[in-house]
């Protein structure tokens, strides 16, 4: 397995890592994906853990705090082998104060996060969602407190805009506070909007993606076929699931899969391989979260790495995931000076 730098940071992290929405299973949400028990999470992390895949990425909602508890579980014993992310923002409880990014929640998210994990210490701890009504200094500074605390290692955010990264960013730097060093963000061959913007942060600023979801919710794992009903254990089954994650027309996943189909013959790899492959040659990219409901979809994603697709294969996928872009990035991209990223 090999590691990268994460962003502006000393610290190296594997080139996948293991998400762990699919354990528990609790809630009409969370059904979709999975429900791997305390033992068939300990057999994935162990899998994990074998093939040095040590990073493993979790969040206080995943199942309503059930996610970590089951990690804390699967990795007591070897807590020390493993690198851990988890992220708060979103609600966790029925009073006011329970929901965003404020001092009041983040501190206490944490805490609960480090019991529920069984660990004294977060290695990567990301803010879920952007919250608009807490100041970003107050956020930061709550941050920075966990961090000379010890009880955070590093710090990052989900799901923000360029702009909200950039000015978190800012902030740390004038006031001398930690600064976030990863962006979790989703980013697949059928959603590359990521690099409209925020790959071209990431490169300014040295912040690594983490990426989420990169076989497009479900949708690029080989089993999704023109004209054939959905698989059974599919998430894009459970309305509710389905409709939390990002979409594509089929029209776009049909040209992607065919692509994709083509360079998987050549490599005689897999369709989620050939996936997941390509992520792994994008600029910004530290790492890639992958999930599995068992451990035959966990070696098999496991074998993206160790390989490379050649400069053809990755210009074949880029053209046909190639989607019209929003303003300004389209009149960006049409001035022939600008390189890629812009």
């Amino acid at each position: 397995m090999d590691y990268r730098q994460l962003g502006y940071s000393g610290f190296k992290v594997p080139v996948l890592s293991f998400g762990t929405g699919t354990f528990g299973g609790s809630g009409e949400f969370f059904k979709g994906f999975g429900s791997s028990d305390v033992e068939e999470a300990t057999r994935l992390v162990s899998l994990c853990l074998e093939h040095g895949l040590t990073m493993f990425d979790s969040a206080d909602t995943y199942s309503h705090g059930l996610a970590e508890e089951i990690l804390g579980h699967a990795l007591k014993g070897r807590r020390d082998k493993a690198i851990i992310s988890t992220k708060t923002t979103f609600t966790m409880g029925p009073g006011p104060n329970e929901v965003g990014s404020s001092r009041f929640k983040i501190v206490k998210s944490c805490e609960d996060s480090l019991r529920r994990l069984g660990t004294d210490y977060i290695d990567l701890y990301q803010m879920h969602a952007f919250d608009a009504i807490t100041p970003l200094e107050e956020t930061l500074n709550a941050l920075d407190d966990l961090v000379r605390a010890g009880k955070v290692r590093y710090i990052g955010c989900s799901n923000y805009s360029g702009w909200h990264l950039m000015k978190s960013i800012a902030i740390s730097e004038k006031y001398n506070l930690a600064r976030m060093v990863a962006h979790q963000a989703y980013y697949s061959l059928i959603g590359r909007d990521y690099e409209w913007e925020l790959m071209q942060l990431g490169l300014d600023q040295k912040v690594g993606a983490v990426v989420w979801s990169p076989l497009g919710w479900g949708r690029l794992t080989g089993k999704i076929k023109r004209g054939e009903p959905l698989p059974e254990n599919s998430r894009l089954r459970n309305p509710v699931t389905a409709s939390g994650g990002p979409k594509a027309t089929d029209e776009l996943l049909f040209k992607v899969l065919d692509a994709i189909e083509e360079v998987a013959e050549e490599t005689e790899r897999t369709v989620p391989q050939v996936a997941l492959n390509w992520l792994l040659q994008r600029p910004t990219v530290s790492t890639v979260i992958i999930g599995a409901r068992n451990e035959e979809q966990l070696r098999q994603n496991l074998g993206a790495v160790g390989w490379n697709l050649t400069p053809a294969q990755v210009a074949k996928l880029d053209e046909a995931s190639k989607t019209p872009m929003a303003y300004p990035y389209w009149h960006q991209h049409g001035f022939s000076r600008n390189p890629f990223p812009v």
